[in-house]
């Protein structure tokens, strides 16, 4: 008896539904995509309806060549890829090559690699999905048209190499447009008060101004500020009002993709790529000793928080079991999935109720662990009862004042005895006020004023980007991981502390691109677009014709573009200051690295220099950093410079000599039994991170910097500088936690 056939693209994935089927079944992974657009050429015939011109990707013509000959001796191809449109792509391209191989050939769905989800979809063979597999080809077109026709007209204006994506070009332009809006902010001054106050029972709270005369109190100098101030030092506190209630906070959404990449980042500080990884092994199987190889969790790309009744029933007798019928809602939650939500798959759930994270602790990493934990505790607390709070709000009247305080306390923890979104440890503190009766006097404690101001908005980190691209409508869940990889590794925005900035490059491209293409680099048009294609899907729209009426009006920017970008590259923006050594003209130029100071006498002086220029546009030089370091090779003194990978030493007598090395500290290296010192150094995406100048033969690194202070609470001979997101600095010691605040390590 021939086997059946059942091709899927991942080698783990085949490894484990392989166990599932047995011998009769023959299991061939592709290894991903097995044909593509071709590298260096355009790849689609525009005038003939589109048509795509695809090649076999290099390496895998002889998986080809195995599925062929695998499928000329199977009864039955089952095709089984993921069940998103990347996954049907790959379907059609194999059942292309298979086609005068084999026999039947069919397509089977699956979002959990469980034992019973793929014996079930072995029961239920489908037709490929005609309308899926064409909204991803219509996407693949859109992103190859943009990018290969837009990209040489950059390298042409700017510099070759430049690339523009339709989606990652609108994801560095709400970088850059956030930066805009940081550089712009004008900051206003404001005043807070703070009072202490005593009543006839403890505690002691606190209280804050909140009304001044019946409206808002808007204090915005000094003088206004010591004014109230004296009124409330000198004023009676009455308890003019008690508000008493009870309060629920209800669970949260099971994880969709994206929802999973912002908490494993808040969570865990994992990237989206890591946590996309990661979740991409738990879903393809893990070895869990005599339980044989098991997915551990649903499809992990998805924005529909659905589950389906099986699972819900588990989820629900797991939770009664134990915790009890309290945790347990009488009938299940169910949450209402966004207007732009496809709902192709469910939720990301645990595949089994029975694998609990302490169950499969050991045979996982800990970094699969623990975001094998987060998506487990999510889905539980998903089907809890809601958290009950009592709140009560004080309102105390001062003269012509009003102050507020509000505390509250759990009265039942509900689904937050499992899960709490954000940030470990930002749950806020309780706060319970006395039990005072309303109208009795209270007495003033302490009184505090501050001055504030008003702060510009936030640089978006990683989870917050793939929150603004998710509330956008910009890219959809299988791309967010990818478009932060991408602008990033095309040097257009750079990580700092965290938190994206655009850099020179990316602002200049963006502009660029703004100013010629402003229907792709429109926010609006870019999620339309996203509908259209989901649309495709769903056979409302043709394909063909969403690439016509995209391609007419692209076309005519393309040829206005070619003729009005800006040459950057030709540019020479005239400084006003006169060149140090010649005293010609200094002129702004383009290069490999950016804008840079350049002598107009070029090829005759060959003056250049970094700069600066502040808010009002005025340009100074930068003056090198010149260095005690001396040059190994022609015995120069060596200058700090900024490079592609950060900051390090180079040669005074550049050009003549190239010679260049890493910032060295003062502080020898703190591995014991190590002579070598501590140097700066620079990850390929530009992450500054210290480690020892004779690495390999050291291996000691550190993301914090370094100090040649002991700590004093254990001895450590060394502790790091960590900032805090309030800008203050404090060394810590990174053996016991030991902080100090850096004035207070002065003083």
């Amino acid at each position: 008896m021939a086997k059946s056939l059942v091709i899927v693209e991942s080698p783990t994935k085949a490894k484990t539904i392989g166990r599932y089927l047995g011998k009769n079944y023959q299991l061939i992974a592709t290894v991903g995509h097995i044909k593509d657009l071709p590298k260096k050429s355009l790849g689609v015939e525009v005038e003939d309806d589109f048509s795509a011109k695809y090649e076999t990707i290099r390496g895998k013509g002889k998986i080809i060549r195995d599925i062929k000959k695998a499928a000329g001796e199977a009864d039955h191809v089952f095709l089984a890829p993921d069940p998103d449109r990347e996954g049907e792509a790959i379907a059609w391209h194999i059942a292309e090559e298979i086609k005068k191989k084999s026999g039947k050939v069919s397509r089977i769905i699956f979002h959990e690699i469980t034992k019973k989800a793929i014996v079930e979809a072995l029961k239920h063979p489908q037709e490929l999905n005609m309308p899926k597999y064409e909204s991803q080809q219509a996407r693949r077109i859109l992103d190859r048209l943009v990018g290969y026709q837009i990209s040489p007209i950059l390298w042409k204006k700017v510099r070759r190499g430049l690339s523009a994506g339709r989606v990652q070009s609108v994801a560095v332009k709400i970088i850059c447009e956030r930066e805009k809006e940081i550089r712009q902010f004008i900051s206003e001054e404001y005043w807070s008060f703070q009072a202490e106050l005593e009543g006839s029972k403890k505690p002691v709270f606190t209280a804050k101004l909140a009304k001044t005369e019946g409206g808002k109190s808007d204090v915005s100098n000094k003088e206004e500020a010591d004014r109230i101030l004296d009124e409330l030092k000198n004023g009676a506190y009455k308890l003019a009002g008690i508000d008493r209630k009870e309060r629920r906070r209800y669970a949260t959404p099971p994880f969709i993709t994206s929802k999973l990449q912002q908490e494993a980042a808040y969570k865990l500080k994992y990237s989206p790529k890591k946590t996309m990884v990661l979740a991409q092994q738990l879903y393809e199987g893990i070895e869990l000793g005599d339980k044989g190889e098991q997915g551990l969790i649903t499809y992990m790309r998805t924005d529909s928080t659905r589950v389906s009744e099986d699972a819900l029933a588990a989820v629900r007798a797991f939770i009664e079991g134990k915790y009890g019928k309290d945790y347990t809602p009488e009938k299940p939650n169910y949450f209402k999935n966004r207007k732009s939500s496809q709902d192709a798959h469910e939720a990301i759930r645990p595949t089994s109720m029975e694998l609990s994270p302490e169950v499969v602790k050991p045979f996982l990493s800990s970094d699969q662990y623990k975001l094998y934990r987060l998506v487990w505790n999510r889905f539980v607390a998903s089907q809890m009862t809601p958290a009950v709070y009592d709140v009560t709000t004080f309102e105390i009247e001062c003269g012509r004042h009003l102050l507020t305080s509000s505390g509250s306390i759990t009265k039942f923890k509900g689904y937050t005895a499992v899960y709490t979104e954000g940030a470990e440890g930002t749950d806020k503190k309780e706060d319970q006020l006395p039990e005072l009766e309303q109208g009795e006097m209270l007495k003033l404690l302490n009184l505090e004023s501050r001055q504030n101001f008003t702060q510009p908005p936030s640089r978006f980190s990683e989870a917050t980007l793939v929150k603004e691209l998710e509330e956008n409508g910009v890219g959809r869940p299988s791309t967010y991981a990818t478009i932060l990889s991408t602008i990033q590794d095309k040097e257009y925005v750079a990580r700092k502390d965290g938190y994206f900035t655009p850099t020179e490059l990316g602002e200049v491209v963006n502009q660029l691109l703004d100013e010629n293409f402003k229907e792709i680099m429109n926010v609006e048009f870019t999620a339309d677009m996203e509908e259209k294609l989901d649309d495709v899907e769903d056979g409302k729209v043709d394909w063909k014709d969403l690439l016509k009426n995209f391609y007419g009006r692209f076309q005519e920017d393309l040829k206005a573009a070619e003729t009005n970008m800006r040459e950057v590259k030709r540019e020479e923006i005239p400084t006003g200051l006169k060149c140090p050594q010649c005293d010609a003209d200094l002129n702004i130029k383009w290069g490999k690295r950016g804008s840079f100071i350049a002598c107009s006498a070029y090829p005759e002086c060959s003056f250049t220099s970094e700069y600066r220029k502040d808010e009002e546009g005025i340009i100074t030089l930068v003056e090198k950093e010149v260095t005690n370091e001396v040059c190994e090779k022609c015995g120069s003194k060596m200058e700090i410079k900024e490079g592609r990978f950060g900051r390090f030493l180079a040669c005074t007598n550049y050009p003549e000599c190239k010679s260049t090395k890493p910032i060295k500290l003062s502080m020898k290296c703190p591995e014991p039994g190590c002579d070598g010192h501590v140097v700066e150094k620079t990850t390929r995406r530009g992450k500054v991170f210290y480690g020892c100048g004779s690495y390999p033969k050291c291996k000691w690194a550190s993301w914090d910097k370094p100090v040649e202070t002991p700590c004093t609470e254990c001895g450590n001979t060394y502790m790091v500088e960590k900032r805090s997101r309030d800008g203050h600095v404090v060394t810590k010691c990174p053996a016991c936690g030991h902080a100090v605040e850096k004035d207070e390590e002065q003083s």
